[in-house]
């Protein structure tokens, strides 16, 4: 069975990796593009005015990325300022950007599910009345934890790090497309965002999906593969040791799409 990425390329790469090395066959075809943002003024501004923040919450690894590197040479990161993460990934990347342990804030490695209610969770209970908050995304992004912490009273604003794309494929990439349309029950596809599963539609509208097995990490995103036809669903791997041993198993452990959208055990 072999288990298509469709992270962003930055970090499908890292995953096909720690996949293959797990004995897994796994390929990248990413389905989302990343680019700077539009116009990347604000996320330079933002840095002179990092020191005034209570929390500063990263939606992705790639919100990281972008905004750290739009710093100047001079600017680091501020000793008093929380950074906020909604899973392991965005934290890994928090990290590596040189982000110390204690000032972030993220969901506990064994959550139930990575995302900005589970985050919430850590949050909700501080009192954030007057208290500033950034939110790093790209140029459109979900505003449920900036809506929470509004109606606690923060003063919220967003700034756009990056540009998700429509992907643009190679011919590797059309070629494994190819494949797993030719060899819908040999190929597994791990969904990581919403978005995702909207390009492959878009890029295949006449597909069937009812043969193909998908892997979502989030019940949201079980949802969208759920609407676009896939006959077989697992939800929530977390890791690549998860996502190898769903692979392994093959039918036998394999839920269906009805399943799919399940509140966690």
């Amino acid at each position: 069975m072999r288990v298509i990425v469709t992270r962003p390329a930055a970090q499908a790469d890292g995953w096909v990796q720690a996949l293959r090395q797990l004995g897994c066959d796994a390929r990248a075809l990413p389905l989302i593009g990343i680019a700077p943002p539009s116009d990347p003024a604000p996320v330079r501004a933002v840095w002179s005015t990092l020191a005034q923040r209570h929390l500063v919450m990263f939606v992705s690894a790639n919100a990281v990325q972008h905004f750290f590197a739009a710093r100047g040479p001079q600017q680091a990161w501020p000793a008093h300022v929380r950074a906020a993460s909604t899973g392991p990934g965005t934290s890994a990347a928090l990290r590596e950007a040189g982000v110390p342990d204690a000032q972030l804030v993220e969901p506990a490695a064994n959550a139930p599910q990575f995302d900005s209610e589970a985050l919430w969770a850590l949050l909700q209970d501080e009192p954030w009345a007057g208290r500033k908050v950034l939110v790093v995304r790209g140029e459109q992004g979900r505003d449920w934890l900036a809506d929470s912490l509004r109606q606690r009273g923060a003063h919220v604003e967003h700034v756009a790090a990056y540009r998700r794309l429509a992907p643009q494929l190679d011919a590797d990439g059309r070629a494994l497309l190819q494949q797993a349309l030719d060899s819908p029950d040999q190929h597994t596809w791990l969904f990581s965002s919403s978005e995702a599963v909207q390009h492959l539609r878009n890029l295949v509208p006449q597909a069937d999906w009812s043969r193909s097995r998908a892997m979502a990490t989030h019940p949201r995103i079980a949802e969208a593969a759920q609407a676009a036809g896939f006959g077989q669903i697992d939800r929530q791997p977390a890791t690549p040791a998860e996502v190898a041993r769903l692979a392994a198993a093959g039918p036998s452990i394999q839920s269906r799409a009805s399943e799919a959208t399940s509140p966690p055990p």
